[in-house]
Formats: structure tokens, C-alpha cells, sequence
């Protein structure tokens, strides 16, 4: 086990621009895989503020592998497009040398959905190279679902852990797997997710979310195919992995199926619609409380209203009934979203408390503020954890 402490060795403490570089599994593709949507806007962020970026995904990584087996170079021409600014270069494990790589850099960034070799190798360069600090970035619910496959990671190395969430920031502490550890939620990034007040809200609802291997199957069906069914909405849905009996529960729901949807495209949809919802899955639901899905800063961002299933805001990220209402069952659902529907000045309401609360704590801007301020150890590792959300994160 490692004993927690706060590290000395390294630490940036002048207010000048740094050399990041970040080991992602994609910034390129966003097909199920969310965790591009907020690397892209904190990288943007960083090349604003005149930092260097330097990003590395794996050459044969599943996401981007399965966009351009189903999109061709046509979706990868779209990113380029729409983050002009954003470059990535791809690498194969076997031949990468983290060396040169690193040679110069201030600070490095893995994603956990890294090999574990290149976690382990990018540990024994910070060896060689103690002005560098490393972080882990946990975006997902493996460290409290499947808690030996992130126990194979050797962060001993590490400067420490960026979880987003707080329940996973204290599981890093808790079971010894990292000397630090900070909570470091996703947000929206405004430049792309914001209002477009020129469409026409024809449409009645859209839920933008990939089908998740069964882990939300019973969710949506109660929270989302069954409301829009008895409601009789006009609605769509967009994401990836849906099988055929999913594509057919939408179809007897009479829910328009859209496929695939570059993120980047999702504030157009937004605008198209009078409201939305949330489905967390059920590991977040159950396992990891006060973790929203970054959809839903998204969301509020670009100015929809939004009614939730249930999930626990432990950290306090939002207000809900004033942000976003709660559904606590599926009868509720239908309740909310009929009121929504027939009630212009309470969606305006919920829409512009939402749009509120990300302007005012949960952009890109904001998360890049957090970052520097752990990367120049101004900000001391979380304290810990009350469990009610009551600690500093």
C-alpha cells in the first residue's frame, strides 16, 4: 500500500505556460466514448490561454476504429473541422518512446483507459525525470465496479490521481492506490454548447445516449420508452450499440432512432427540442453517487430543460427543481414531462437556472482553473470524505 502524502518533487509554482502532454485513448472520436467531449474543451481552453498541448492515442483504438468502420474519413473530417485547433498523434505500444516524448514537458496526463504497460512506463520515466509531474485520470466506473482491473495500474509514480467524481477520489485514497488524489469533475465547454435561439423547437423530446451494454436497459425502458409511449411525444434518440431489440423497443415506443451524432453537432439537436432527460447507468446510479454524465452540463449549457431519473447529487453540483427536476419513478416522468410540455414559462425557468449554474461553476474554463491549481500545488490533496458531501472537493 501507499502511504498518502503530499508531494514536493516537481511542483510548478510560477504562473507561466506549460508543456502538457496527454495520453488519451481518443480526442479524435467520440463514438462511445464520452471522455473525449470534455478533453477537447479543456484542451481548447489550455491552448487559449497559451499552454502546449500535446496529445498521443493509440493508433488501434476501439472508438476510433469503429468510427471509421461505420463513418468512413467523412467523421473524422467533421472533428477537423470543428476543433481546427486540436491535434492528436497516434502511437503503437510496443514502439512509443516516452523519452523523447517527455523531454521538456511540465506535465503528463494518462487516461485510465491506457494500457497498463503504458501507466507502468510513463511511472519509471517520472524516474528519470523528477521535474515532470504525472497524473491518472479516472473518468469511468471501474474503480468501484471492477476494483481488481484498476488495481493491476501502478500509480506508485504518480503525483497522484484526477478522479470525477468525489466517491472515487476516496476509493484512491481509501484502498492505497495512489499517494494523492483530487476531485476533478467533466463540464461543458461554451464556445461549442451553448443557446441556438433561431431553431424552432418543433420536436417534443430528445434523450442523446449510447445503448451502454445493458447497464440503463431497465432505466430507459421505465424513465423514457414508456413516458414518451403513453404520452404520445414526438421524440428522438441518438447514440451507439443499440441491438435490434433495443431498435425495436424504440420503434413501438414511436421514438425516431438517429444513430450516431457527433458531439460537437448535439447543440443543434438540443435546439430542436422542448426538453430532455437523463438516464444515468446504473453503476453511476448505485455505485457512484454525485457523478452526473457529462450530457448533462452539456445540456444545461445549451439551454434545455431537463427532468432526470432518479441519481444522487452528493456534491452538490446543482440544484435540483431549480437546475433540472427529478423524476423519482416513471409515473413522475410522465408527470413532468406533460407539465414541461404544456407550461412555456416553467421550461423557460428551468432552462435559464440551468444555463446559470454551468456559466457560473461547471465550463471548461472552470476545470482548467482546478488544474493549474493542483499542477502548482496550490491546491492540497481533498481532505477526507464526510460521504454526504459535505468535504471540499
Amino acid at each position: 500500500m501507499i502511504a498518502p502524502e503530499t508531494l514536493a518533487r516537481g511542483t510548478v509554482t510560477a504562473p507561466r505556460a506549460l508543456r502538457f502532454v496527454w495520453f488519451v485513448h481518443s480526442i479524435r472520436s467520440d463514438w462511445n466514448h464520452g471522455n473525449a467531449h470534455f478533453l477537447r474543451g479543456v484542451i481548447s481552453e489550455l491552448l487559449r490561454r497559451g499552454h502546449t498541448v500535446d496529445v498521443y492515442e493509440p493508433e488501434d483504438g476501439w472508438s476510433f476504429s469503429h468510427l471509421l468502420e461505420e463513418h468512413g474519413p467523412g467523421a473524422l473530417a467533421k472533428f477537423e473541422a470543428a476543433y481546427p485547433g486540436l491535434q492528436s498523434r497516434s502511437y503503437r505500444i510496443e514502439t512509443i518512446d516516452l523519452g523523447r516524448i517527455l523531454d521538456g514537458a511540465d506535465v503528463a496526463i494518462a487516461h485510465e483507459w491506457n494500457d497498463p504497460e503504458l501507466i507502468r512506463r510513463l511511472g519509471h520515466v517520472r524516474r528519470l525525470m523528477p521535474e515532470l509531474r504525472i497524473f491518472f485520470h479516472d473518468t469511468h466506473h471501474r474503480a468501484a465496479t471492477k476494483p481488481d482491473e484498476i488495481g493491476r495500474y501502478d500509480l506508485s509514480d504518480y503525483d497522484g490521481v484526477l478522479a470525477f467524481g468525489r466517491v472515487l477520489s476516496d476509493l484512491y485514497r481509501e484502498r492505497g492506490w495512489a499517494r494523492a488524489a483530487w476531485t476533478w469533475h467533466e463540464a461543458a465547454d461554451p464556445e461549442r454548447f451553448h443557446p441556438i435561439s433561431e431553431e424552432e423547437r418543433r420536436e417534443d423530446l430528445v434523450w442523446v445516449g449510447n445503448w451502454g451494454d445493458d447497464e440503463r436497459s431497465g432505466e430507459l425502458a421505465e424513465y423514457l420508452f414508456g413516458p414518451v409511449r403513453d404520452l404520445g411525444l414526438r421524440a428522438s434518440v441518438y447514440g451507439v450499440r443499440y441491438p435490434d431489440r433495443a431498435r425495436a423497443e424504440l420503434d413501438r415506443a414511436g421514438i425516431r432512432y438517429g444513430g450516431w451524432l457527433p458531439n460537437f453537432e448535439a447543440p443543434q439537436v438540443f435546439a430542436r427540442h422542448r426538453v430532455t432527460v437523463h438516464v444515468p447507468r446504473a453503476p453511476y446510479a448505485r455505485a457512484l453517487p454525485g457523478i452526473p454524465t457529462i450530457r448533462v452540463f452539456e445540456a444545461l449549457a445549451c439551454g434545455i430543460p431537463l427532468v432526470s431519473a432518479p441519481w444522487e447529487d452528493t456534491e452538490g453540483l446543482f440544484t435540483p427543481g431549480r437546475d433540472y427536476e427529478v423524476a423519482r419513478n416513471g409515473a413522475e416522468m410522465r408527470e413532468l414531462l406533460r407539465d414541461l410540455l404544456h407550461n412555456v414559462e416553467r421550461r423557460a425557468a428551468l432552462a435559464a437556472h440551468g444555463l446559470s449554474t454551468i456559466r457560473a461553476r461547471h465550463t471548461c474554463a472552470h476545470r482548467v482553473d482546478e488544474l493549474l491549481s493542483i499542477v502548482r500545488g496550490e491546491r492540497g490533496t481533498d481532505p477526507a470524505s464526510t460521504r454526504d458531501g459535505s468535504a471540499f472537493a
